[in-house]
């Protein structure tokens, strides 16, 4: 039972929607009717500057972390972590973001929340993906480019690197899919 209440519980933290609410705080608007209609932190940047930037992606990184965490913690059994619903925690903080309940649906991409999961399932691979990443960018000038291989090669890094259990190479690849569908679509 525990498995089921700790994906549920991964999918509600994960459906905290930090930028809508900073917005509307601070501006009384809905951040979804402005720039990308997103909730996420560069959609509230646009709103709030710098500022509203940073505290929407540190509580979106945050949530997406605490859920991997709190998983592994509520799951475990004899001292060991169950990979399975550490990955399905994982799916799930990513899910509640781009899709939160409370919004109708209507969510984010799952930038940040991702790449809190990222760390806290395989904080080795998440940093070669960063430097990835900032070499794509540095050579081409593309954020998108090095957004997409970066999170593309995560699942192959965390395989190749760390050689955890297949749950959580499979859980890396389902939450890797999904930003990328998000990215694709919107």
């Amino acid at each position: 039972m525990r498995g089921p209440l700790t994906t549920l519980i991964a999918y509600l933290l994960g459906s905290i929607p930090f930028g809508y609410l900073i917005v509307r705080w601070r501006r009384g608007i809905d951040v979804r009717e402005t720039g990308s209609r997103s909730i996420g932190a560069t959609n509230v940047m646009r709103n709030l500057g710098a500022p509203g930037f940073f505290a929407t992606f540190v509580l979106d990184f945050g949530k997406g972390a605490l859920a991997v965490l709190l998983a592994s913690k509520l799951t475990a059994t004899n001292g060991h972590d169950d990979p399975r619903w550490i990955a399905a925690a994982a799916v799930a903080a990513v899910l509640g973001h781009i899709a939160p309940v409370w919004l109708g649906f209507r969510g984010g991409k799952g930038v940040a929340t991702g790449v809190g999961v990222f760390i806290a399932l395989a904080p080795v691979p998440m940093g070669l993906g960063l430097v990835i990443f900032a070499a794509l960018v540095a050579v081409w000038r593309y954020v998108s480019l090095g957004s997409i291989v970066a999170t593309a090669a995560f699942p192959l890094l965390v395989y190749f690197l760390d050689h955890p259990p297949l749950p959580i190479v499979l859980g890396a690849t389902a939450v890797s899919a999904l930003a990328l569908l998000i990215f694709i679509l919107l």
